[in-house]
């Protein structure tokens, strides 16, 4: 049970994720590091395995991966993961949809990792670019229209919840921290009018899906809304990152989004700690009760690049974090980076992920 004394035993250092002097920090905690836990000291890397079985974690870079609407227009996003809650997908469109969009089991999350454009919806249009969140609430019809560019395709990492997505309660900061509201872009009502088409596709996607509904008029002809049920976009930059000096801050800190069984994170550019000794990479730990996705938009951690669409899969109960290696070089260049330079994307859900047979069939084999 949940207590104030905290039990110290055998060699431990004074301070928590600080001054381990040789020791490896090893975190079993429950409830996504909400809830009780245990920091174990341990002699050697815990990393350091060979994994053979379904839990073993994986490591794929989106680039190899190849969803149908990346050269088809009729085509859709491929499944990377999914669970009763969620699934998680990768979409490469380049050309607008051919076609409207309603996603009936739940609400749709994505995240712009390239690319730029448009998406027309039933409440008005919303322009996007990289680094926007786009939220589009369940059941709400919409359409992707890329900008034709030279890349010419718009890279989304999706997330389909089957429960509401919800705003973070606020916690002792107050509602605007880390994620405020008022800096979402709201569409206007924009109604198209017909055109020569004779009809107008509507996809509906769904379990056992798709279901397609055939319209006379243009789906997208609202005059006018209101409520508080609405689509909106959100960029990163916007994010108010909390930090500390003394103590690098559990991921949870640095919450966006939330569903059943369902937790999106941003981890972006911020400062540094600066109290000598702490530990600036984050700790090892197998947060039994989550399993956890990375997806890598950009930057750089302490001088070392991040690769850029790199997905990584954590399994709950599977230790993982930097080698050894990585935390050594980052605590020998302490005084060389006030900054952490990083932009990743988590989610973390309650309920195991299971990996598609495209991802498992481009894994890294990082731990093979």
């Amino acid at each position: 049970m949940e207590s104030f004394v905290h039990l110290r035993k055998g060699r431990t250092p004074r301070r928590l994720h600080a001054d381990l002097e040789g020791l490896k920090d090893d975190e079993l905690g429950r409830g996504g590091f909400t809830g009780r836990t245990a920091n174990m000291y341990r002699r050697h890397d815990p990393t350091a395995y060979r994994a053979v079985g379904p839990l073993r974690p994986i490591d794929v870079l989106s680039s190899e991966l190849k969803p149908s609407d990346a050269t088809d227009a009729d085509g859709g996003p491929l499944l990377l993961f999914s669970n009763d809650d969620c699934r998680i997908s990768l979409s490469r469109r380049s050309e607008p949809m051919p076609f409207f969009a309603r996603h009936v089991d739940g609400d749709l999350l994505c995240f712009v990792h390239r690319g730029a454009g448009l998406v027309e919806t039933e409440f008005g249009p919303l322009r996007y670019s990289e680094g926007d969140w786009l939220y589009v609430p369940k059941a709400c019809t919409w359409r992707q229209v890329p900008d034709p560019s030279g890349e010419g395709a718009t890279t989304l990492l999706m997330v389909e919840t089957t429960d509401e997505l919800r705003v973070p309660p606020p916690g002792a900061l107050g509602r605007h921290f880390p994620f405020d509201p008022s800096q979402a872009t709201i569409p206007e009502p924009a109604a198209h009018d017909d055109d020569d088409r004779a009809e107008y596709e509507v996809r509906l996607i769904h379990e056992g899906g798709p279901t397609t509904l055939y319209y006379q008029h243009h789906p997208l002809d609202v005059e006018g809304w209101r409520g508080d049920n609405f689509p909106f976009t959100y960029n990163i930059a916007d994010y108010n990152v909390i930090t500390s000096d003394s103590v690098h801050l559990p991921p949870t800190v640095h919450l966006f989004m939330q569903a059943t069984g369902v937790y999106v994170m941003n981890f972006l550019p911020r400062p540094a700690e600066t109290v000598s000794g702490t530990e600036r990479t984050p700790w090892y730990h197998r947060n039994v009760d989550l399993d956890e996705i990375a997806f890598f938009h950009g930057g750089s951690l302490y001088g070392i690049p991040m690769p850029p669409g790199l997905i990584s899969h954590a399994p709950q109960g599977v230790h993982h974090g930097a080698p050894e290696k990585a935390r050594e070089r980052t605590r020998r260049k302490f005084d060389d980076y006030s900054r952490v330079d990083w932009q990743v994307i988590a989610i973390d859900t309650r309920r195991r992920l299971t990996p598609s047979a495209e991802v498992l069939a481009h894994d890294l084999g990082q731990h093979s």
